[in-house]
């Protein structure tokens, strides 16, 4: 304390304004760390010109010389608490002011968070919600434009192309079934109906010859005893449908014994049981069906046209 009195009694000589000041400030410094004369002196009744003979005596026992009105000055700045700093009341600007003079210490987690919700954010957007919004919006292009659209386009180009009452009323039932799933904004069942017309046409176009497997080692026929018949017997021959190019064509059948309808190259077709016996009769021979093909299949024609008798059932297993 001694060399900082002593720097401020260097400028005393000037008789600055500054130095009164400075002076000043000090003698309040000495007051305040004088918790002693603050109880006897100030909190007492004393004359003020008792207080400042007991702060001269405090700095002339140190070797320093102030000025008379220098302690009046700082006895009075210490009431009037001139120099004592005073907090701001709690409020939203100090607030923010404490956070910016501490940004070094937050600013950097905070960022980190921001950064990772920006890359969660988009994630979600570009991975989930925009993917999203783009099939939403592509079903309800599909479900106003496209799939009514290609409803009415193969339904008319089916009516055009045949005269086959069988596979006009198909055409009509699955038309009627896409326009219903439109109605009810069931995207999927419209596409289905799309693809059951699309299936139909092509099996309209196709062309091809329903003949008897006479292969050697493969059946050409075989017989079922029903269930519900007790000795009886239904006989089916094994027949392929052999397109222009010679090779097996798939195409729809349904079978009699579970209802199931698939697409084979390949199943059984029931006839009655002469016609049966003369084909077993004609491999018997030599292992070669002679008079292989059975049926021919047109374009515009849903069915092949028989050559032999048959009795409409089909097997798809045996």
């Amino acid at each position: 304390m001694t060399s900082k009195h002593q720097r401020f009694m260097s400028n005393t000589t000037s008789s600055q304004p500054l130095d009164d000041v400075l002076l000043a400030m000090d003698v309040v410094d000495t007051l305040r760390h004088q918790e002693d004369i603050l109880a006897r002196e100030l909190d007492a009744s004393a004359r003020k010109d008792k207080l400042i003979r007991r702060l001269r005596e405090i700095y002339d026992a140190q070797g320093i010389k102030v000025p008379d009105h220098v302690l009046e000055e700082g006895v009075k700045a210490l009431e009037e608490q001139r120099f004592v700093y005073t907090p701001p009341k709690p409020s939203l600007s100090v607030a923010l002011a404490k956070a910016y003079i501490a940004r070094d210490r937050w600013i950097k987690p905070v960022a980190g968070v921001i950064a990772a919700l920006i890359v969660a954010l988009g994630g979600y957007q570009f991975g989930i919600a925009g993917p999203a919004k783009a099939r939403a919006a592509a079903e309800r292009v599909q479900l106003t434009e496209t799939l009514p659209a290609d409803l009415e386009r193969l339904r008319q180009a089916i009516e055009t192309s045949t005269e086959d009452r069988q596979a006009l009323i198909l055409a009509e039932t699955f038309y009627q079934d896409g326009i219903a799933a439109v109605a009810g904004e069931k995207a999927r069942d419209a596409r289905a109906a799309v693809k059951d017309l699309e299936q139909l046409q092509t099996d309209l176009a196709l062309r091809y010859e329903v003949t008897i497997v006479s292969r050697p080692g493969e059946q050409s026929g075989v017989y079922r005893i029903p269930d519900n018949v007790p000795g009886g017997r239904n006989y089916y021959l094994i027949v392929e449908a052999i397109g222009p190019r010679g090779n097996a064509l798939p195409v729809t059948i349904r079978s009699e014994e579970d209802q199931a309808t698939k697409r084979v190259t390949r199943w059984g077709q029931r006839v009655p049981e002469a016609v049966y016996n003369q084909v077993r009769a004609d491999k018997q021979d030599d292992q070669i069906v002679q008079d292989a093909v059975i049926g021919l299949k047109q374009p515009g024609q849903l069915e092949p046209l028989y050559t032999v008798e048959t009795l409409g059932g089909a097997i798809l297993e045996w």
